[in-house]
């Protein structure tokens, strides 16, 4: 065993308490779930509760990752911002899906959202560009207002066992079902 791996085996995992995660218990829309999650990570302190890992596709089909701040999250879905000629805004232009991760350790849990990500209009785009700390008075008309409009939502409740229990829900014709996935630990 390397040195660098026993010192990653040593590194603490999460909190000795954590909050549960009932499957049975979860509400109809996951939004719903999502929103109370990210209260709860504000109410605890968690250092920038909002950020989360966006993934989106290149032109060569590879994923590419970055970090963002969610802005609101509403029927439309979560939503995020940032400049349209930047690659993230490239890569959405031309294949509008992506996939945002949200990570709150010291709860011991983590949100995936997938789904297909529009622009939320040059107004609302200008009002978030108008609402950035470094806004100095100027428009800024590359300035992009995204929704990521969920198609699939996975929670997952960390445990000290690693026995994580997750809920998974898919958007459907009908709605939105939940499952708890089987799956192994870790």
């Amino acid at each position: 065993m390397s040195e660098l791996r026993e010192r990653l085996r040593a590194l603490p995992t999460f909190p000795e308490t954590m909050p549960s995660l009932d499957p049975e218990g979860v509400p109809t829309h996951p939004l719903a779930l999502f929103t109370a999650w990210l209260d709860d990570a504000i109410a605890s302190g968690e250092r920038q509760p909002s950020a989360f890992t966006l993934s989106t596709i290149g032109d060569d089909g590879a994923p590419a990752s970055r970090t963002l701040i969610v802005k609101d999250v509403d029927e439309r879905g979560l939503q995020f911002s940032s400049n349209r000629g930047s690659r993230k805004g490239q890569e959405l232009e031309a294949r509008p899906v992506a996939t945002a991760l949200f990570f709150w350790r010291e709860l011991g849990r983590q949100v995936e959202v997938s789904g297909f990500v529009s622009e939320m209009g040059a107004d609302a785009s200008a009002a978030d560009w108008r609402e950035r700390p470094s806004f100095s008075g100027e428009p800024n008309p590359d300035w992009v207002l995204w929704a990521l409009d969920p198609t699939r939502c996975v929670f997952l409740q960390a445990t000290l066992d690693r026995k994580h229990v997750r809920v998974e829900y898919l958007r459907g014709g009908d709605g939105w079902e939940h499952q708890q996935p089987t799956t192994t630990a870790g």
